[in-house]
């Protein structure tokens, strides 16, 4: 079942982008390697782009399913296991990084195709980002040192909007609207209303967004996990702990990590942290399928499936 249309003519003189948005483990990668291949047989070049805030970090091979070598099958992939996981990567810096990759793969006459799941990362490269200033460092200090019952308090006084948008346990954004807010004596939607840097106008997006049926998708999460716990995610957090990175860090917050971590500390047997794991996962995808279903352009076909992707129907909705 597709909603939405496909985008039938190339934009006059823009160069195209295909993307593939879908949550976590609904088969977007090996879509994006199918696609490529035929592109192969073609006689024409495509390279995969990751967009996927795990599949950055080169610590998180296994926990990020990041393709390995025979599943990429020959097929270029790039800024997967880009980023060490002491250097967190912001959707910025990630964006930054995939304007460089898909002017590159333009200029050589290759099809970029954007891969994955991670709102913020694929609205701020088609959409910029918002010009804040940089934050009071004793604003942030003050701001970061409230509970968050008391910041989030504060946020209804100063930024009523962007409260109602937020949970009250939500403290990354609720942080960062009342630091943002009182340091620059503006709203977070004020700064966003005037983005900059978004490559939407310049290139021709062909896009799709995958909804596979959710009890199918939550039972992939299941078993996905479970192969990762017995495929070297223990090991892999192992040794992120011995680094002794900072819990903040994007790494360290990675789904599977904390839970893993607690296994490993003696926090949770085998079956609680594998089942706390599973759990984090379903809720991932849970999060991430309310956002592509409701946070994009009506315009954007949805294909809905259960067991396999019709290849031909999103062959055709992409342009390829």
């Amino acid at each position: 079942m597709i909603n939405g249309e496909s985008f039938s003519t190339e934009a006059a003189g823009k160069p195209r982008v295909a993307l593939i948005a879908g949550p976590t483990a609904s088969g977007k990668s090996d879509l994006a390697v199918k696609l490529a291949l035929q592109l192969r047989a073609e006689g024409r070049t495509a390279v995969v782009i990751n967009a996927d805030s795990a599949q950055v970090y080169a610590d998180l091979r296994v926990l990020s399913a990041r393709p390995s070598e025979e599943e990429m099958q020959g097929v270029a992939h790039v800024l997967f296991g880009a980023w060490d996981g002491a250097q967190a990567c912001s959707a910025a810096d990630w964006a930054n990084a995939a304007k460089a990759e898909i002017a590159a793969a333009h200029a050589r006459d290759a099809m970029p195709i954007l891969v994955g799941g991670t709102g913020m990362y694929i609205n701020t490269l088609l959409h910029g980002i918002a010009p804040v200033p940089e934050i009071d460092p004793i604003v942030r200090a003050e701001v970061r040192a409230l509970p968050v019952e008391m910041a989030y308090a504060a946020l209804r006084e100063e930024d009523p909007a962007r409260a109602a948008l937020l949970g009250r346990a939500d403290v990354q954004r609720v942080t960062r609207a009342l630091e943002v807010v009182r340091s620059t004596g503006h709203s977070l939607a004020h700064w966003q209303q005037q983005r900059v840097g978004g490559i939407g106008d310049a290139v021709d997006l062909a896009p799709i967004i995958l909804l596979p049926e959710r009890q199918w998708l939550y039972q992939r999460c299941d078993l996905r996990f479970e192969l990762m716990w017995h495929g070297g995610a223990v090991a892999e957090v192992e040794a992120l702990l011995t680094r002794g990175l900072p819990e903040s860090l994007p790494v360290m917050r990675a789904i599977g990590v904390p839970e893993i971590a607690a296994f490993l500390r003696g926090e949770m047997s085998r079956e609680q942290a594998m089942a706390a794991g599973q759990q984090a996962t379903r809720n991932y995808a849970k999060r991430q399928y309310t956002w592509l279903r409701n946070q994009n352009p009506g315009d954007w076909p949805r294909i809905a499936y259960e067991n396999s992707i019709d290849f031909a129907t999103a062959a055709s909705l992409l342009r390829i």
